[in-house]
């Protein structure tokens, strides 16, 4: 921040406290007075300032030029909506990419991904100079009817747009821009009264916001967010009755500042909005926002209104209805924001087109991944995607579009736009920009690109709230299969009934004198909240928006060049039971070459969803922990996978036991965002028909103690233990005839001693202990262990044998005839097995493990016997100068409390589920 002296005038210090906007594609006379004779210090540009990244480029220089020249102590911060989808301000199809919108974003269920197109989004904004975006987006669609946020929001969850938020945010500021949350207190819950007079309302209690609309922003705060916007809003509840949010102190000041603890820069709604200056007028309006809290006032465009702004808030400041200290205070703010943000140095020296033209491929690769990721097939009843197994080239398709207007380009100054629908013979004053056509011809061109992709015929017509008319039924019966494009139907309900009426005719179609439905595919490419509940339509596609690139993305989906992996955001996921049930995913042989990277990345993604308190299950665990390469099992594992991303979004693998005929579910991994859409269930049918297949399977087992990961339903967390013993059981497993296994640790070793009963019981037993290595051992051992039918104790001993520089077998012998009573397995870290052991690395000390006891059922005193095993093994493993050692397999309901007795505790809990391979069926 500059030195006080800097700001002690305070003309220059009330300059900074305004936001506005221009006209103009070049500077005009009227902003760069603004700049130079009332020091104006922050600029929004929208999209009616903005040609092409270079025009831009251009002009956010020469702003700066000017601010410079006029001696300002600190540049401009100059903001921008760039929100993607259909709400950008700077489209420039050589060097800027497009995105898919928030909405689509949160579709692709990956909050890496929106981190990675935020900060996409912020080094090309950067590169032309802009240093300030106005985003995230934190609106939570608490009401998805009726609101015209609609995808610019990330949904309906508030837990989940905190999280796209939060990465938006972050992706935001690691480009170098400052952000700016919005719409606080929040738009997506808004009564609307008709007249442009009147306000919005939000008739949500403060008690109701704090549980759902406020829970993004608290979040977004909490990790450094730099400025919010304030809407223009009304609030109607008990215990608040604002008009204006952004006026009311009880709003800025109480609710944001104090109970939200929020600290950045507040920026009013623009008080040009017709409502609010008609009601209160635009300079007795300034005055209330700084006395509200707000630190930026914003003015959109008319420069007679900006000077009007400008006079009344030092007429505030000269009659003391504004104090010097409140003054300070948004001026401290405004600085420091500027200081994360901008310098003279970056703001006089762009970036511009050779940056730009850097990441341009990078760029356009994530493109392309995050929209097909982000498109989703809600439902497919009838399998008729991809249209390519569906049709033949030579019949034809029916496109149906609606009459529609591009979404706004600035969301901020909307209100001031004054865009008119292009006429659809006519071509928009962009040209050939990416998604600046109007609906009509954007519709025109996906027609054309779907017909040259399937190489046949797609007629395409519009509809509008005039219905269906005799010649779009003489089309509908005259094509092979109809396409129904709907954009926001619950807000336009003509294309609900439009799309309803399209279906019925399909459903009565008949073919040689049989009924027979036509197939419909209807398509939703803005809010998905259309049909998503509404199952008489049976395959529903979203897109999230109308972009060329959206729509490109599309024709590859429906053609089946792409499979697309987007689900439904928010709660309306979580309503879709019966199609997740029904949806049955492409599952593919596990490659160790192709897929490992995958699977590391996938693992660590669950390892970190977990509490963090508690260490995961797969702490420690890699690819290599499940490739087992051992002769005596057979190995088969699988995947669902995004070919496009080659990210995994689930893997399962099997382990067939030869020894004991035993085939075991090691372990079924999904993508924590990627939940609740059968993916799961689908690796689980395709491994279980598998391993059916295969024959000479005795039993079937959910957990394996090689590897050791789950050793079955964990059941550290009660409430996920439930949930699992539920999901299990819905897939075919008897959940209740499960067996209570654990792994278990002793740490502190150097310092442990034995608790002296123990010793004495070895001492008197009349037991013969001994420590063996080597393959030599291995007819002997083997001679003992077949008794236990527990699968992967055998072959956990032939490795052990295999390893003797780095493993052992102890073994108990009654000294009269030799006969071997017990045994059990030592395990260093540095065995060529360890890696199917990762609780050996739950520590940050050397950890050995002790493994697979066997006991002969001769045995009277299986306990004591089993104690002395396990006693020697630690008085081995304390000669390593080992820090702790780990149980990796027992009995969670007869061996507990003798091993508790010698100090072990818990580390995981696991009930180990098995059956006979007669009562295994394929799932349904």
């Amino acid at each position: 921040m500059e030195s006080p002296s800097a700001w002690d005038d305070m003309n220059r210090a009330m300059g900074q406290m305004f936001i506005m906007g221009f006209d103009g594609t070049e500077v005009t006379a009227q902003i760069r007075s603004l700049i130079e004779d009332h020091h104006l210090g922050a600029i929004l540009l929208t999209a009616k300032n903005l040609k092409s990244a270079e025009q831009t480029t251009r002009l956010v220089l020469d702003l700066q030029t000017i601010a410079h020249h006029a001696g300002h102590p600190v540049p401009l911060a100059i903001g921008l909506d760039q929100e993607n989808g259909g709400v950008n301000s700077l489209f420039d199809e050589a060097y800027i990419r497009q995105f898919p919108s928030a909405m689509g974003v949160a579709a692709t269920g990956s909050t890496e991904m929106a981190y990675e197109i935020a900060k996409a989004t912020g080094q090309e904004l950067g590169a032309v100079g802009i240093n300030w975006i106005m985003g995230p987006c934190l609106d939570v669609l608490t009401n998805v009817k009726n609101q015209p946020l609609g995808v610019r929001s990330m949904g309906d969850d508030p837990e989940e747009v905190s999280r796209f938020g939060v990465a938006f945010m972050k992706g935001y500021k690691d480009a170098g821009l400052a952000t700016c949350g919005k719409h606080f207190p929040s738009y997506g819950n808004l009564e609307f009264l008709g007249s442009s007079l009147d306000v919005p309302i939000i008739t949500d209690s403060l008690e109701q916001l704090s549980l759902s609309a406020l829970v993004p922003f608290r979040n977004a705060i909490a990790q450094g967010l730099d400025g919010m916007f304030v809407g223009g809003c009304a609030m109607s509840s008990a215990g608040v009755n604002v008009m204006h949010a952004c006026l009311s102190e009880q709003v800025v000041d109480n609710l944001l500042r104090d109970d939200l603890g929020f600290d950045g820069v507040v920026m009013s709604e623009c008080l040009e909005m017709e409502a609010l200056s008609q009601n209160i007028g635009v300079g007795g309006g300034t005055v209330m926002a700084v006395n509200a809290g707000c630190d930026l006032v914003l003015l959109c465009r008319l420069f007679a209104v900006q000077q009007e702004a400008l006079r009344y808030l030092k007429l505030g400041y000269k009659d003391g209805a504004i104090s010097a200290e409140r003054i300070r205070k948004s001026l401290r703010r405004v600085l420091h924001l500027k200081s994360t943000c901008t310098n003279w140095e970056k703001a006089l020296n762009p970036a511009g087109m050779p940056s730009l033209s850097t990441v341009q491929s990078a760029h356009t690769r994530l493109s392309a991944e995050a929209y097909t990721a982000s498109i989703t097939v809600v439902r497919d009843k009838d399998q008729l995607l991809p249209l390519s197994g569906t049709l033949d080239p030579e019949e034809e398709i029916l496109l149906l579009t609606p009459l529609v207007k591009s979404l706004p380009a600035s969301a901020l100054s909307q209100g001031f736009a004054a865009t008119k629908l292009q006429s659809p013979t006519t071509s928009t004053p962009w040209g050939q920009s990416v998604s600046l056509m109007s609906g009509e011809n954007v519709f025109r061109e996906f027609g054309r690109s779907l017909a040259r992709k399937r190489q046949g015929r797609v007629l395409h017509t519009s509809y509008t709230a005039h219905g269906l008319r005799p010649a779009h039924e003489n089309l509908v019966n005259r094509a092979a299969a109809i396409i129904v494009v709907t954009a926001d139907a619950n807000q336009n309900l003509y294309q609900a009934g439009f799309t309803k009426h399209v279906g019925m005719i399909c459903k009565s179609q008949l073919t040689g004198g049989e009924r027979r439905e036509k197939p419909l595919v209807v398509v939703s490419v803005s809010s998905p909240y259309d049909f998503a509940l509404d199952t008489s339509i049976g395959t529903y596609v979203c897109t999230y928006d109308f972009t060329e690139t959206s729509l490109q993305t599309l024709v590859e989906v429906l053609v089946g060049d792409l499979s697309p992996t987007g689900a439904l955001p928010g709660t309306v996921r979580q309503r879709q039971k019966d199609h997740h049930s029904k949806t049955h995913w492409l599952v593919e042989h596990f490659d160790e070459e192709r897929d490992s990277k995958a699977l590391d990345d996938l693992i660590q993604m669950i390892e970190q969803e977990g509490p963090v308190n508690r260490r995961s299950e797969l702490f420690g665990c890699s690819t290599k922990t499940f490739c087992l390469h051992n002769s005596g099992v057979e190995e088969a594992h699988y995947v669902v996978r995004n070919s496009s991303t080659r990210s995994l979004l689930g893997f399962c693998c099997t382990y067939l036991f030869k020894s004991t005929a035993t085939a075991a579910i090691g372990a079924i991994l999904v993508d924590p965002d990627r939940r609740k859409l059968s993916i799961g269930r689908s690796l689980h049918t395709r491994a279980i028909r598998n391993l059916l297949q295969r024959g000479g399977v005795k039993r079937f087992q959910l957990g394996s103690r090689l590897p050791g990961v789950f050793l079955g339903i964990p059941t550290n967390n009660q409430a996920e233990r439930k949930r699992l013993r539920r999901w299990f059981a819905s897939i075919g497993w008897n959940t209740a005839l499960s067996r209570p296994v654990c792994s278990m640790i002793l740490k502190g070793l150097r310092t442990w001693k034995a608790p002296e009963k123990i010793s004495r019981s070895m001492q008197q037993a009349e037991v013969d202990f001994e420590l063996i290595h080597g393959r030599e051992y291995t007819e002997s051992i083997v001679e003992h262990i077949k008794s236990s039918t527990r699968q992967g104790v055998m072959e956990v001993y032939q490795l052990a044998l295999a390893d003797h520089t780095a493993c052992g077998v102890i073994r108990a012998k009654r000294p009269k005839d030799g006969t071997v009573l017990g045994s059990v397995v030592l395990c260093s870290p540095d065995a060529s097995w360890a890696e199917a052991l990762p609780a050996l690395k739950d520590t940050n000390a050397v950890t050995w493990a002790i493994s697979s006891p066997v006991i002969s059922p001769a045995v009277g005193e299986y306990s004591t016997l089993l104690q002395g095993l396990i006693l020697l093994g630690i008085r081995q493993v304390k000669k390593q100068q080992a820090d702790a050692v780990i149980l990796d397999c027992v009995d969670g309901d007869g061996q507990f409390d003798s091993l508790s007795a010698m100090g072990f505790s818990v580390l995981h809990t696991f009930e180990e589920v098995s059956c006979d391979a007669e009562s295994m069926s394929l799932p349904a």
